[in-house]
């Protein structure tokens, strides 16, 4: 990365500081406006795609057209576990599970298939968008 600006300062310590979560850009402007902070949406976009670049934040995209979640890599960061996308409220869930671990070790032993569990999304519905929608 070529130099630093308090606004990608700013953006990069939100990250961090978020680093168990998925952002969204909009996220990310909101919390920066809600600390009293102004940064433009272009310029968290563009800083996005340079530390994605990078490699310093992983991105997670719906194929629905929906915007894109990012995430701090650290040397903590999810590798080891999967994710549920909620189609309701958009909420990126971490999942660590025996039984899809489990089901990566059959895939990769019996099927010569190694799964990126970093990068596989489950989608569905939470348990909280399915109360919403029976109650309506």
């Amino acid at each position: 990365m070529s130099y630093t600006t308090k606004q990608r300062k700013l953006i990069s310590e939100l990250l961090k500081s978020s680093k168990n979560r998925h952002m969204t850009a909009d996220e990310i402007y909101a919390a920066l406006k809600n600390a009293g902070e102004s940064v433009g949406k272009a310029t968290i976009y563009r800083y996005l795609d340079v530390l994605f670049e990078a490699k310093q934040v992983r991105r997670y995209t719906a194929e629905d057209g929906a915007s894109a979640c990012y995430q701090y890599i650290d040397e903590e960061a999810c590798f080891e576990h999967f994710h549920l996308k909620c189609g309701g409220c958009g909420k990126l869930f971490h999942v660590e599970c025996d039984l899809l671990s489990n089901l990566g070790n059959h895939i990769r032993s019996n099927h010569g298939f190694n799964i990126d569990n970093a990068k596989t999304v489950f989608h569905g519905r939470c348990s909280h968008c399915e109360l919403k929608e029976a109650v309506v």
